[in-house]
């Protein structure tokens, strides 16, 4: 625990420090926040805290102790009454999750009717696979069954994760997700990101791309957003709740 302590205060100095990521991260929770209902928001898996700077007043939970967190919360047990929250905001998570169809089912349990899910999570393509594959700290495991029961264990190193998990989720087994989670409507699904965020190199490695060529490369973006499927290397994904 101490060790992870430590590490979330390293990429928390590495936020305050490197502008690339600032600027992408700006994007990112600028496009979660057009996705949000006004209301409460409740955030899991807070890490080093930077979506408090966008939205001061959600609840930032984490199953780690640090102090810019306002909840200690295990994701695969939700300690809220129902219908509480009218958002649940999860930026890199979901593919940590031991048991992701168990946090689906606790989600559905403290969201309000309307209330939605919002989800930024690595996207496995054909240009993303080599990097995430071989050159990424977290693993890649593609032949797996995202929906196996498991459950949380309180021994394993929580930065550890299986990037494909998002991508099996919301593609290759869709339809046993909308079989699974009727009532969790997916309303939109965005593949996004294929060339700055590569280049910046995240919080690993150091980056590739000089903050004066951001606004070219975005363009660049929006001219391959066509080739998306095949270049993308992150998944929004935004479910509501409609159990009527």
């Amino acid at each position: 625990m101490q060790q992870d302590s430590h590490i979330l205060n390293e990429r928390k100095q590495i936020w305050k420090s490197k502008k690339i990521l600032k600027r992408l991260y700006h994007n990112w929770y600028r496009i979660i926040g057009s996705a949000l209902r006004p209301g409460s928001i409740l955030e899991i898996g807070g890490g080093s805290g930077n979506l408090k700077e966008f939205f001061p007043h959600a609840i930032s939970s984490d199953i780690l102790f640090t102090p810019w967190i306002d909840a200690v919360v295990d994701a695969h047990q939700l300690p809220f009454n129902e219908m509480t929250f009218d958002n649940i905001v999860l930026f890199d998570v979901l593919h940590h999750l031991n048991d992701p169809a168990q946090f689906f089912c606790e989600a559905q349990k403290v969201l309000k009717q309307k209330g939605r899910i919002v989800l930024m999570e690595p996207y496995i393509s054909w240009a993303s696979f080599f990097i995430y594959r071989f050159l990424h700290t977290e693993d890649l495991v593609w032949n797996i069954n995202p929906f196996k029961k498991g459950g949380s264990d309180k021994d394993k190193n929580h930065f550890q994760g299986n990037q494909a998990i998002p991508t099996l989720i919301f593609e290759k087994y869709n339809h046993r997700f909308v079989e699974n989670f009727p009532g969790l409507k997916c309303i939109n699904k965005e593949r996004t990101d294929f060339i700055i965020y590569p280049l910046s190199g995240g919080f690993h490695n150091p980056s590739l791309c000089p903050l004066f060529l951001y606004s070219s490369l975005e363009y660049l973006e929006k001219i391959l957003r066509p080739l998306k499927r095949f270049l993308a290397f992150r998944l929004l994904v935004v479910l509501e709740k409609d159990t009527a």
